[in-house]
C-alpha cells in the first residue's frame, strides 16, 4: 500500500487554495445545486440571481449546478440547463462575469444523467417524449428489471456502444470548450449521485467487456476530451463509494476501491476531487435529513407528483419509501468527512468535502484534516449570502451555523419542475432576522 500523503501545514477557511493553476479567495464553495433555469430567455437571469449571492458574500468558489451535455435527454429533474450549444453557453458570460466583479471564482458542473434520467423514471415526460432512449452503460441490473416487471419504473435502455461512449465523452468536451470561452474558472463532473459517470465507475451499473468496462476509463476519456478542447482548465470531480446500497443489492462500489479509484483519477491529472457516500439508486442517502412530510402534503404540488409518478397512488408510494428512508438514512454532520479523509491521505490533489456540514466549527475541523475545502449546498436555499456569515473571524467563537433544519422540504417539490427554495416557515423566518440584523453584511 503506498505511504500516506503529509501536507505541511493546517490551512484555515480564509486562506486561499490553488487548484489546477486556479487561486480561490478562500476554502468555502456553494457546492452544485439544481437551479431549474432551463434555457428559455431568462436562463442566464435566473441563474445569475441564483448564484451571484454567494459570490457577493465571500463564497471563494460557487458552483453552477448539473447542466446537460446533450441537446436531448439526460436530465435527471424538470428544468435543468443544457449546455450543448456553443451560442447559448456563450450568454453565460454574464454571469461568470457577475462572479468576477465580486472577486470570487466559478466551476459548470457537467452532466448526463442516464438511466437516472426523466425518461426512466417521469411518467408523464416519458409519455409526452416517446422516442427518447434511454442510454444505458449496460443492461439494466436485475433489480432494476424487477422494478419494470412490478410496474414502479420503465426500463427499456439502449446500451451505449463503444463508439457511443467515446462520442459521449466528447460531448463533456465540447461543453467544457464552449464554458471555458465564457469565462467559467473550472470544470466540476457530475461524478457521483448516479448520474452516467457514476454508472460507469460502479460494478453494479458497469458489466461491459470492451475497454469501458474499467471503472475508470471514462473518467479518463472525458477528462482527455476536455484537455483536447478546452485547454488546461482545472477539472474536478465527485467520486462515489455506494457504501449506503441496500442490503443485498450487489455488487457495489465500497469505501476501499473508491480511495483506489480516486487515486487513479488523482494519477490521471484530475485536479481536485469530492469523495461521496451514496447508494447504488438514487434516494435519500444523498440528502439525508427529515422527511419532507410538509412538501409531500402540499396541495400546490400535487397534480406535479401525479404528472410524474403517473397517478395519485404511485405518487403516495413514492412518498411512503421517501419515509422509510428518512429513517434509514437519518441525517449525520459531514457524512463524507471519513471517507475524504482516507481519500486525503492517499492522493496529491486537493480534497473538497460535502454533505451534512453546517456549521463553522465543523468547517475548521474539517480543514487540513478530512479536506482542504468545504462546501455546503441546501443552507444556501434558506441565506443565499450565508458565507457572509461563516467566514467571520469570529464565527466559531460564536457558533455560527446555518439555519437549515435538513427538512428537505426544498427538495421533493423538484420533481415537479418547482424551484429550490426554502419552504419551511421558521427557517426563513431566522434568515430574515439575521438580514435585519445585518449578519449577511460585508465590508468592502
Amino acid at each position: 500500500m503506498p505511504p500516506e500523503r503529509q501536507r505541511s501545514s493546517v490551512p484555515v477557511l480564509t486562506d486561499s487554495l490553488e487548484i489546477g493553476g486556479v487561486t480561490l479567495p478562500n476554502r468555502l464553495y456553494r457546492a452544485p445545486l439544481l437551479e431549474h433555469a432551463g434555457n428559455g430567455p431568462d436562463a442566464v437571469d435566473t441563474l445569475i440571481d441564483e448564484l451571484e449571492p454567494a459570490a457577493v458574500a465571500g463564497a471563494g468558489l460557487v458552483c453552477q449546478g448539473a447542466t446537460i451535455v446533450r441537446a436531448e435527454g439526460g436530465c435527471a429533474a424538470p428544468g435543468m440547463t443544457r449546455v450543448h450549444d456553443p451560442e447559448f453557453v456563450a450568454q453565460l458570460a454574464r454571469l461568470t462575469g457577475a462572479i468576477h466583479d465580486h472577486g470570487g471564482r466559478i466551476a459548470i458542473q457537467l452532466e448526463h444523467g442516464g438511466l437516472r434520467s426523466m425518461e426512466t423514471w417521469h411518467r408523464g415526460f416519458r409519455e409526452r417524449n416517446p422516442d427518447l432512449e434511454q442510454l444505458a452503460v449496460s443492461r439494466s441490473p436485475r433489480p432494476l428489471r424487477l422494478l419494470d416487471r412490478l410496474g414502479f419504473l420503465e426500463y427499456d435502455p439502449h446500451v451505449l456502444t463503444t463508439a457511443e461512449c467515446r462520442e459521449l465523452a466528447a460531448d463533456f468536451g465540447r461543453s467544457a470548450a464552449a464554458a471555458v470561452d465564457a469565462g467559467y474558472d473550472l470544470v466540476h463532473l457530475a461524478g457521483a449521485n448516479m448520474g452516467i459517470l457514476h454508472q460507469f465507475a460502479s460494478p453494479f451499473y458497469n458489466r461491459r467487456d470492451d475497454e469501458f468496462g474499467d471503472h475508470a476509463r471514462f473518467f479518463e476519456a472525458v477528462l482527455a476530451e476536455i484537455r483536447d478542447r478546452a485547454g488546461d482548465v482545472p477539472v474536478l470531480t465527485k467520486v462515489p463509494a455506494e457504501t449506503e446500497a441496500p442490503p443485498g443489492v450487489a455488487p457495489t462500489l465500497s469505501a476501499a476501491e473508491c480511495v483506489r479509484l480516486c487515486q487513479r483519477l488523482d494519477a490521471m491529472g484530475y485536479d481536485a476531487l469530492v469523495p461521496v457516500n451514496g447508494s447504488a439508486f438514487w434516494d435519500m442517502s444523498v440528502i439525508r435529513g427529515a422527511f419532507p412530510g410538509r412538501s409531500w402534503r402540499d396541495e400546490r404540488f400535487r397534480e406535479g407528483y401525479v404528472d410524474a409518478f403517473g397517478s395519485r397512488p404511485r405518487a403516495t408510494l413514492v412518498a411512503a419509501a421517501n419515509w422509510v428512508e428518512s429513517f434509514v438514512y437519518s441525517r449525520e454532520p459531514a457524512w463524507n468527512a471519513g471517507l475524504c479523509r482516507r481519500v486525503r491521505d492517499r492522493i496529491d490533489a486537493p480534497v473538497l468535502c460535502v454533505g451534512g456540514i453546517r456549521d463553522r466549527s465543523t468547517v475548521d475541523r474539517l480543514l487540513g484534516d478530512a479536506a482542504d475545502a468545504v462546501g455546503m449546498a441546501r443552507p444556501f436555499y434558506a441565506e443565499p449570502e450565508l458565507p457572509a456569515r461563516l467566514l467571520r473571524e469570529d464565527a466559531a467563537a460564536d457558533g455560527v451555523a446555518a439555519v437549515c433544519e435538513d427538512c428537505n422540504n426544498c427538495v421533493v417539490p423538484q420533481a415537479t419542475g418547482e424551484p429550490g427554495v426554502c419552504r419551511t416557515p421558521a427557517v426563513l423566518e431566522r434568515a430574515g432576522e439575521l438580514r435585519k440584523d445585518g449578519a449577511y453584511d460585508r465590508d468592502p
